[in-house]
């Protein structure tokens, strides 16, 4: 447990209250050259493997292409053009029934072992408790008469 180096109240909030968890947490990794998502997709997976994460699947989306069209010359010469192309690659990895602080030491791992050019994006589904007003079925409350339908 992390401790603070106050005695505050919202030290004792944090220490008694429960941890989160997460259905599934999805980190997509972007960047320019396939090469270095190919070497951080290893490294975030088998840091995953040490830490005993549940992992779904790691898979690569199709690529962005963007294209941008350029005259040579700034003022004439119209047939003479030049292209430029942006590719994006993508990776994303699936993170399994993770609890809360496992996810925070996990991502903060990887993050903090990001290379350069290479941004991600983190999407957390957590698992939330059925409220008590919909635990019990309506049709108990408000019982359906065959006879007064017909």
């Amino acid at each position: 447990l992390a401790r603070c180096c106050c005695c505050c109240c919202c030290c004792r909030r944090f220490l008694h209250e429960p941890d989160t968890l997460f259905q599934k947490v999805v980190v997509l990794v972007k960047a320019h050259d396939r090469a270095v998502l190919d070497s951080y997709e290893f490294f975030a997976t088998m840091a995953a493997k040490e830490l005993g994460i549940a992992m779904g699947k790691v898979f690569e989306p199709p690529k962005d292409i963007e294209r941008l069209t350029l005259l040579k010359s700034v003022h004439i010469y119209k047939k003479h053009r030049v292209q430029y192309e942006m590719r994006t690659h993508y990776r994303c990895i699936e993170l399994l029934h993770i609890t809360g602080s496992t996810a925070q030491v996990y991502l903060e791992y990887i993050q903090r072992n990001l290379p350069e050019g290479v941004a991600m994006e983190v999407t957390k589904t957590s698992m939330e408790k059925i409220p008590d007003h919909i635990l019990e079925p309506m049709w108990k409350d408000h019982p359906i008469d065959d006879k007064s339908s017909k």
